[in-house]
């Protein structure tokens, strides 16, 4: 029988109940969301600017010319390669430093490093070690022409300093020196000892450098505070929905894992394949295969979490919406960021096919395929339990899995609430104007993982700016740094040493 109007209008009546019913939700859901955006507020440090201590930006520019000049490139296996060029460069720091020279103890280590020490007038205050590194990359193959000035030349022109070494790493080493110098000149004493560090084979795991100038120190039983060595970057533009520049500390770096594949089946004439999926190269495309297509996963919380907690009330609009309440909408945004490069890695642990090697005739089957793998850990992973992963994704006793030496951990996570961060931060806030300071993650590797012995709190970061257009400069073509931020990177470097060496330093040590 059908039903009568009552029913008719009863179901009616239901239907706009479920329907009211689910537009307040949806009202109460937007409106907790907007709520929990706008009670967010700023977590930057509130401090006045400072005013701007003069700089000899000329004279700075044309000392980091002069230094570019030096053709330091590195070398894995010829620890004596470029030695020459690496001794021209000290010679040109003592002659452009002599304040540094006549008061800071200098040592070489391991040939070509440079450890210098600035002692404090308090021996019972830990230290704090700045660092930058004199090696460089070498220019790539075929690239020569596309620069705007020879890359060794250190031209000075149009407003920057160009050349190899002009961002990574020289900018920083020059700074420091000039900041030091600088500070001797106006009758400064530090309170507490402030290392210098110059790596000379950062390029190539700096083994022979900052290995052996941490040993060194522990071996003497320093005590350091905190470590600042180069890393993230003052970006502008990069982050959509954030107009304001960003500076990003590194408070971890990401570990280092290549792992080899090897395939090995009977050799053959191409005219009598063997059965699919049995050739050497064929068991090596679909372990790679596997691989690619089944990455570590997202990791939930970690540095991200805390880079985006911090920086989500500076954003606009929907972007300070969607970072605000990752609680709902985390996994809308994960989404997002894993379609990006540089937002993917800060993420999970990278895997990267880097290597395919097999046959040298086209009409032979090879009776070997091997593959090298990369993987970049992230903090909370382990080189074991990616190993673990690339054995369970690869699924195939036949295939070979090693491990290739080299082969280094995430690094700890430094304190964003120690002395040595809220120095940092309070430097570029004093300094940048308009600028934010967050926690990040190095994604790759530097030179101050060799001092975790020595100290827990340990920051990769570099006052450099940088735009869209210039993250391909980095070890690429077209490397500069404008004059004017190069002294920015002096005040910087001017103003951390005087608020954490100074004679307000009290004798509290970091958390």
């Amino acid at each position: 029988p059908k039903a009568g109007p009552s029913a008719s209008r009863h179901g009616a009546t239901m239907i706009r109940r479920l329907l009211v019913g689910v537009l307040l939700l949806v009202v109460l859901l937007v409106a907790a969301l907007v709520v929990n955006t706008f009670r967010q507020g700023s977590k930057q440090l509130d401090v006045p600017f400072i005013a701007q201590v003069p700089v000899d930006e000329q004279a700075a520019a044309e000392s980091l010319a002069v230094a570019i000049r030096a053709k330091t490139i590195s070398s894995h296996d010829d620890a004596a390669l470029n030695a020459d060029q690496f001794k021209a460069l000290h010679e040109h720091l003592e002659k452009r430093y002599p304040k540094v020279h006549a008061t800071l103890k200098r040592e070489i280590v391991g040939e070509l490093s440079l450890l210098y020490t600035w002692a404090g007038s308090d021996t019972s205050l830990p230290a704090i070690a700045l660092m930058a590194h004199q090696d460089v990359v070498p220019i790539a193959p075929g690239t020569e022409s596309k620069w705007e000035a020879e890359p060794f030349g250190g031209e000075v022109k149009g407003g920057y300093v160009w050349g190899r070494g002009a961002w990574d790493d020289k900018a920083n080493l020059i700074a420091e020196l000039v900041a030091v110098e600088m500070l001797i000149g106006s009758g400064f004493q530090p309170r507490r000892t402030v290392y210098l560090v110059f790596g000379a084979d950062e390029e190539v795991g700096g083994e022979r450098g900052a290995r052996q100038i941490a040993a060194l120190l522990q071996q003497r039983g320093a005590k350091i505070d905190f470590v600042v060595d180069e890393g993230l970057l003052v970006i502008e533009g990069i982050m959509p929905g954030l107009n304001k520049p960003a500076a990003l500390v590194g408070v971890a770096e990401k570990g280092y894992l290549s792992v080899q594949l090897k395939a090995q089946a009977t050799p053959g004439h191409s005219s009598m394949p063997p059965a699919p999926g049995t050739a050497a190269i064929a068991q090596i495309s679909h372990a790679l295969a596997r691989l690619d297509a089944n990455p570590l996963p997202v990791a939930v919380g970690g540095i991200a979490d805390a880079m985006f907690d911090t920086l989500a009330p500076e954003f606009d609009g929907i972007n300070r919406v969607a970072l605000t309440n990752r609680w709902l909408l985390g996994p809308v945004l994960n989404r997002q960021l894993e379609k990006g490069a540089s937002t993917n890695a800060l993420l999970r642990t990278t895997t990267a096919l880097t290597i395919v090697n097999a046959g040298n005739k086209e009409n032979v089957l090879p009776g070997l395929a091997e593959a090298t793998v990369n993987f970049r850990l992230l903090p909370g992973d382990s080189t074991q339990s990616v190993l673990d992963h690339v054995r369970r994704t690869v699924a195939n006793e036949r295939i070979e899995i090693t491990p290739v030496p080299g082969a280094s951990e995430p690094s700890r996570v430094s304190s964003t609430v120690s002395e040595g961060y809220r120095a940092i931060e309070r430097s570029v806030r004093e300094l940048m104007p308009g600028t934010v300071v967050a926690p990040g993650l190095m994604l790759g590797a530097t030179d101050s993982r060799h001092f975790e012995p020595l100290s827990k709190n340990v920051y990769r970061f570099s006052p450099v700016r940088a735009k869209p257009e210039d993250l391909a400069r980095f070890h690429g073509t077209n490397e500069r740094i404008s004059v004017a931020n190069l002294a920015e990177l002096i005040r910087f470097y001017h103003r951390l040493i005087q608020t954490s060496a100074g004679p307000e330093t009290t004798q509290r040590t970091s958390p």
